[in-house]
């Protein structure tokens, strides 16, 4: 038997949620980026302010990445609904990591060969690059035309892109850190126990008799 208080606390946060607009996502996420930017510039962010901010920009990109994820489990197994904000979470997400890649790309390394040269001779950015790649289709067909267009079925399987690209990002968090960290291996985790959970979501029943 379900728990009527939790159920109760469940249909008055999803009775809260109706109520707010999506595109309040659009502008807190665009807040935080500059606030973060401006700490960068005026030194609030350490002695090494580019880098920082790199790391931050990225983290966040893998946080909304995990929230996106969990979307759907959280509806199928507390009945919290947060599929009305999905579409804005993916692409505030997808609005980070391209804000990380560009402070790497413009602010961090500079040259187009010296870009080029990381892609190709570090691990960790070549998987990054790769993440960011699979992430493009998403970010383009994140609307009502694109949706119209490519139909619901074709719009669904470009956007199982997200899967391995959330898996790459988590590796490449991984892979970047400097040693045997916990922090990178629990958003990895994370990730793989959110897609599992998806797998189960989508396995046909059995029927019995």
């Amino acid at each position: 038997m379900a728990n009527p208080i939790g159920a109760t606390l469940i249909q008055q946060g999803n009775a809260v949620l109706r109520r707010v607009p999506a595109w309040l996502l659009y502008i807190l996420g665009a807040g935080w980026a500059v606030w973060l930017f401006w700490l960068a510039a005026t030194g609030g962010l350490g002695v090494e302010p580019i880098e920082a901010l790199e790391h931050r920009y990225g983290k966040l990109a893998l946080q909304l990445i995990v929230i996106g994820l969990a979307v759907t489990p959280l509806r199928r197994w507390t009945g919290l609904n947060l599929m009305p904000f999905r579409r804005a979470i993916g692409v505030t997400a997808f609005f980070y990591v391209t804000a990380h890649l560009l402070v790497w790309a413009i602010l961090d390394v500079q040259t187009l060969s010296a870009i080029w040269a990381d892609i190709v001779k570090r691990p960790y950015v070549t998987i990054g690059m790769a993440g960011f790649i699979l992430l493009l289709p998403l970010a383009l067909t994140s609307n009502d035309l694109a949706l119209r267009r490519l139909g619901p079925a074709r719009w669904r399987l470009i956007h199982k892109l997200a899967y391995p690209a959330a898996i790459l990002g988590a590796l490449h968090y991984i892979w970047l850190a400097k040693g045997i960290q916990i922090e990178p291996l629990v958003y990895f985790l994370a990730v793989i126990g959110l897609l599992a959970l998806r797998v189960r979501l989508r396995r046909p029943r059995v029927a019995t008799q």
